[in-house]
């Protein structure tokens, strides 16, 4: 199978999990879900792989869940919960962050096999941490608040897409400048740079399309909070 058919089937499946958790648990689920994503984001972002001609990371797609969840409790929860689902998923970020430093400061036993695997997961270069908590914060605060006003300017249903799309293809283009400016600007030539914005961007913009109709199947669903 090739990497382009697997990242699609891999896609759906991140949406359909979050659907599912969402059908069982209800609001609860996608406060849950939304820390654990952003987890297992910053754990996949360290693999990358060659899809449609482009290198991208693995964590563009669970990522974007978060978006998407963000949107759903905004939709049908309100501006608050979205905000309060945000502040969640970037204190569940902090957190790793503490643990993970102080786990990998012990010395590892001489019959162990874990350290090396764990420094390449969570061992942190301070700019890349500082990207990618900043991009989450001011992204995803920026998401909620767009959400909320294109809801007020669009209320109609037949507007979801809008909305959905809307906020989440802009909150991205915001989430990929903020990390790439911080993580990579200096780092790497201008036009090197410029194409690590522009392919990252690209990958999270087709992600953000594929979560539409889970969102319109998110908003059919009925739970008593």
């Amino acid at each position: 199978m090739t990497n382009e058919a697997l990242w699609i089937i891999y896609a759906f499946i991140n949406f359909a999990l979050l659907l599912g958790v969402y059908r069982i648990f209800g609001k609860p689920g996608l406060f849950v879900w939304i820390g654990m994503s952003t987890v297992l984001a910053n754990i996949q972002v360290v693999k990358t792989v060659e899809i449609f001609g482009l290198q991208a990371t693995l964590g563009n797609i669970i990522y974007g869940t978060a978006f998407l969840a963000t949107d759903i409790l905004n939709e049908k929860y309100g501006k608050n919960d979205a905000r309060k689902a945000v502040w969640m998923g970037f204190s569940t970020l902090i957190i790793l962050t503490i643990i993970m430093q102080f786990a990998l400061l012990f010395t590892p036993g001489e019959n162990d096999l874990a350290q090396p695997a764990m420094e390449t997961l969570f061992g942190l270069v301070p700019r890349i941490a500082m990207g990618s908590l900043a991009a989450y914060i001011i992204s995803q605060y920026f998401d909620v608040f767009l959400y909320t006003k294109l809801k007020s300017k669009f209320p109609n249903d037949r507007y979801l897409w809008l909305r959905n799309n809307g906020s989440t293809m802009v909150s991205q283009l915001l989430d990929t400048a903020i990390f790439c400016l911080i993580a990579f600007y200096g780092v790497y030539p201008t036009d090197i740079w410029l194409e690590i914005f522009l392919t990252t961007y690209i990958i999270k913009f087709i992600v953000a399309a594929l979560d539409t109709p889970f969102f319109y199947m998110a908003k059919k669903m009925r739970h008593s909070e």
